[in-house]
């Protein structure tokens, strides 16, 4: 059975949500204006609305984020906001508090957030229960835990991260922005603690100085589909809902790219799930959007201790440097930034290993429209009738009524030339048929009156017949365990990582990189200081404030 797949693209605005969707995203996630886990990127229903309409249009799906824990007094405002996001046709919202459910819903798709921790194949079965068709499974799984969790539960549709800042928590298990400051990550108030600078204790005494100890470098896993779909994901995730309009066109566009090269491999199991073809202008590079160097194993993902900045692109011999290119190279451990005034007259300082973060020809380019976006249509030309069917099997028709005379040299080309100009339209003429019996001369004027009427009209048809899926839901009471914002509970890790510090800095025991077993400690430089608890066994690595 051919199995549909998307590439869900992140959308700080509903501008950069349209480009994502110009760029290649089969479907868009994006903030309502509260209630969501990036309290930065909110958005008015009316904004998530023209997004709709226009993703729509490719059948491209909008999710809308309500993924923080919801306060009691809180549920009536959020009960008005999911009927707000219904009337507008948002497709699913992407939810973490299981309150919501004793709510008065619409019947509009719920998906479980990453944020609930999903990572035992037993809660997303839960979850599957519960009605949920699509979990958002957590970042740090393995491709085989994938696949069990697919095994477990084949008709649930999986969505995984692919790309972007990775948590060096498990999702939704990251305690330390509230413990410290008294914002919650899980209300969207993440202050980040991970990307700030440590000392690290080893009983008692200081081993490593003023480090970014906690923060991981990217994800990655544009080599990787294949096997992520063959796992069963069929949702791949774009981090990045902070993120400017550039890093979403040129990050999408990649895995767009990418996703289409593993497909046409695969055509009798995978198909996309949104229409249209997508022509880029440019050639799509992730390395020259944010990033922190990148990891491809994110179950034992890696720090970059220097800097939570971003590098960038590495400089080689083969770089072509641009006048006011920003270069950076690390001194030292700290990192050092500057600009290329000549480009021509830069010479590289042996020994130093630079990074491009700033290509000022690559920001030109994207500043430009850089992408469209075009639906296959055939148009088929007859003695009564002209009629224009797009890929999905829809179709517009005009009668022809008027009376022509026939004319004195060959009209067909001319016919085929007019109807084609579809631009400044999402239509793109594959296949024009003329079938009629005369050669009549046409006006060009008439023939432009049809393709009008046709591309109007066809466009109405693809809103009607837009294949809006929709899910009953009766209120029902789910018990939740007393949040960590409720109880403050001192025996409650602030984060429980897949990383580990031991393994970062060559001190692994269960690799046998050392055999000390010294008391670790992480400082900030507040003076907050995080006692360290090792599950070798299971490799994980617990952090308490004490």
């Amino acid at each position: 059975m051919m199995r549909s797949i998307e590439l869900l693209a992140p959308a700080k605005t509903a501008d950069i949500g349209i480009e994502a969707v110009r760029h290649g995203a089969d479907a868009v996630y994006i903030g309502a204006a509260a209630f969501g886990a990036r309290a930065a990127a909110g958005n008015r229903v009316e904004d998530i609305q023209r997004l709709v309409e226009y993703a729509h249009l490719y059948k491209a799906k909008v999710y809308v984020t309500v993924n923080t824990l919801i306060f009691e007094q809180e549920m009536q405002e959020v009960e008005r906001l999911i009927w707000q996001l219904y009337e507008a046709m948002v497709d699913a919202l992407i939810i973490q508090d299981l309150r919501i459910l004793s709510l008065r819903l619409p019947p509009i798709p719920l998906h479980a957030s990453t944020q609930m921790d999903n990572r035992m194949p037993e809660q997303v079965k839960r979850l599957a229960a519960m009605g949920f068709p699509q979990v958002v499974l957590a970042r740090e799984l393995t491709v085989e835990e994938i696949g069990m969790i697919h095994q477990a539960c084949p008709d649930t549709k999986l969505e995984v991260f692919v790309h972007g800042a990775l948590c060096v928590s498990l999702s939704g298990r990251c305690n330390a922005s509230e413990a410290l400051f008294g914002r919650s990550a899980n209300r969207g108030e993440c202050a980040q603690v991970c990307r700030m600078k440590f000392d690290l204790l080893a009983d008692g005494k200081v081993v490593v100085k003023n480090k970014h100890l906690l923060s991981l470098k990217d994800n990655c896993q544009l080599d990787n589909l294949e096997r992520l779909l063959c796992a069963g994901a069929s949702s791949l995730k774009i981090e990045g809902r902070l993120k400017d309009v550039d890093y979403v066109k040129n990050v999408t566009a990649a895995y767009s790219v990418a996703l289409d090269e593993v497909i046409a491999r695969h055509p009798q199991e995978y198909c996309r799930a949104s229409s249209g073809h997508v022509r880029l202008s440019f050639q799509p590079d992730v390395r020259k959007s944010f990033n922190r160097g990148f990891v491809a194993d994110v179950s034992q993902p890696d720090a970059n201790i220097d800097t939570p900045k971003s590098m960038g692109e590495p400089v080689d011999r083969n770089t072509v440097l641009h006048n006011g290119d920003g270069l950076c190279y690390l001194n030292k451990g700290e990192l050092v930034g500057f600009r290329v005034n000549q480009a021509e007259a830069f010479r590289p300082v042996r020994g130093i290993r630079y990074f491009r973060n700033q290509d000022m020809e690559w920001d030109r380019v994207l500043s430009r429209p850089s992408a469209e976006r075009k639906i296959g249509v055939d148009i088929d030309v007859r003695e009564d009738c002209i009629v224009m069917t797009d890929e999905d099997g829809l179709s517009a028709r005009v009668e022809i009524t008027e009376a022509f005379e026939l004319a004195h040299t060959h009209q067909q080309e001319n016919i085929k030339r007019q109807l084609s100009k579809l631009g400044g339209t999402i239509f793109e003429a594959h296949i024009i048929n003329i079938y009629t019996k005369k050669n009549y001369f046409i006006p060009s004027s008439v023939l432009s009156r049809w393709r009008h009427a046709l591309t109007d009209q066809l466009a109405e048809e693809r809103r009607r017949f837009y294949p809006l899926e929709r899910q009953a839901h009766e209120p029902v009471g789910v018990e939740v365990p007393e949040h960590y914002e409720q109880t403050h509970d001192k025996e409650t890790p602030v984060m429980i990582c897949k990383y580990c510090i031991r393994r970062q800095l060559g001190m692994c025991l269960k690799e046998g990189q050392s055999k000390k077993r010294e008391d670790l400690k992480l400082k900030l430089s507040n003076g907050s200081t995080f006692r360290l608890d090792f599950d070798c066994k299971s490799c994980y690595m617990k952090i308490y404030l004490q």
